[in-house]
């Protein structure tokens, strides 16, 4: 198969279009041995309102092809119309013993890899965790790709259900987020809620309804605790959410602040004594991750989570579990630690130990490197 040249892996990746984020993985992974990294990414991406236009290469570990797309934005279906007119040419050119995807399996650009793929296995990176029967042609498209999809990459239990629902029976490795440990670290000096300071709990992220925000602020009202509330981030629910704040009195102990760059939002967390991330389940939304869980504990704060879909795995020991929809539940336990700073303290350890153990960059690629190593090598011994 690949006796005589490193194992090439061909990513195709809308995430990576940024370097702040989404392709801080792959030098982990184009560092292992053995292994040739070509990184595939779009020219131009538009998501939550905005237009990200693909930073150039500045990697020297692998090799980035930023490609133009069609369709990148459009209809209900979002983005996962968008397709490469020109990847069949890139893919002849690289000839990939894998292609790793990083796409769902029911978008356009899913398909057109599997159909284009000619000899190389496919590996998929799969975060859906709701099972449901999509509109034509899309279920279609997911049961054809996951048919032929030789390994895949899971974020949580529930994702592993629904692909394991929609007819694939092949192997799963799982896979967490990683975290840029550089960017997120504790402070150098920290002070501790006291007499003289609240609690300071916080959240990063879209302000929409189901993110449970308004549990936050009815279990601040009806906390004996002084507890403060920083938000960050932007979106359909502010207003909403600044009219309840105002109704409960709470004018003078929640702020507000817009998106800013990765080092901005490090700046925030190493600001709070707690993250709250309270998602509430419904028909549409089922927390896949939280990355912003991991990027809290990697600066030594503790998370307080919701029940919802991969929060408490996430969580692990590096912080608090509530239930769903419950301000009472949350009331109670603001009420516990903000008394107690040695058992934030401590729980600020375990969620740095958490990220270290489970979310690091090398874990994500070792991860890679393993699903996409093993279907290379099956895919060999079916086609001998």
């Amino acid at each position: 198969m690949y006796e005589h040249r490193p194992l090439r892996i061909a990513s195709i990746a809308h995430p990576a279009v940024s370097s702040e984020a989404g392709r801080l993985r792959y030098p982990y992974l184009a560092a292992k041995n053995d292994v040739e990294l070509h990184l595939i990414v779009p020219a131009i991406w538009k998501e939550f309102g905005r237009t990200i236009a693909a930073e150039p290469p500045r990697e020297t570990g692998f090799s980035v092809h930023v490609l133009p797309i069609r369709l990148p934005h459009a209809g209900p279906m979002n983005w996962y119309l968008h397709f490469y007119p020109s990847l069949g040419r890139s893919l002849r050119e690289l000839d990939p013993d894998v292609i790793h995807l990083w796409e769902e399996p029911w978008s356009i650009v899913a398909l057109q890899a599997q159909m284009l793929r000619r000899r190389a296995a496919v590996v998929l990176e799969v975060d859906q965790n709701i099972l449901k029967r999509l509109p034509p042609p899309f279920e279609a498209i997911r049961k054809y790709v996951l048919r032929h999809t030789d390994h895949v990459l899971s974020r949580s239990p529930d994702a592993t259900m629904v692909v394991r629902a929609r007819g694939y029976a092949g192997p799963i490795t799982p896979i967490g987020y990683g975290v840029d440990a550089v960017t997120f670290a504790p402070s150098a000096s920290s002070v501790e809620a006291g007499p003289s300071r609240a609690f300071r709990i916080g959240y990063v992220g879209r302000l929409i309804e189901e993110k449970g925000l308004d549990d936050a602020l009815e279990a601040m009202a009806m906390s004996g605790a002084a507890v403060s509330f920083a938000i960050m981030g932007e979106g359909p629910y502010e207003a909403k959410l600044r009219e309840r704040l105002s109704w409960l009195g709470l004018e003078k102990r929640v702020s507000f602040q817009g998106w800013g760059t990765p080092a901005d939002v490090a700046n925030f967390l190493r600001n709070l004594d707690a993250l709250v991330l309270l998602t509430r389940t419904t028909r549409d939304v089922r927390e896949q991750f939280g990355r912003v869980i991991i990027e809290a504990q990697a600066c030594g704060v503790p998370v307080i989570g919701s029940t919802c879909g991969a929060i408490p795995d996430v969580v692990g020991d590096g912080g608090w579990i509530v239930p769903e929809r419950d301000p009472q539940a949350l009331r109670d336990l603001l009420d516990q630690i903000a008394a107690d700073a040695a058992l934030v303290r401590a729980k600020g350890l375990a969620a740095r130990a958490n990220v270290q153990a489970r979310f690091t960059y090398e874990a994500v690629a070792t991860a890679l490197e393993t699903a996409c190593r093993a279907a290379a090598e099956a895919r060999h011994r079916s086609q001998s």
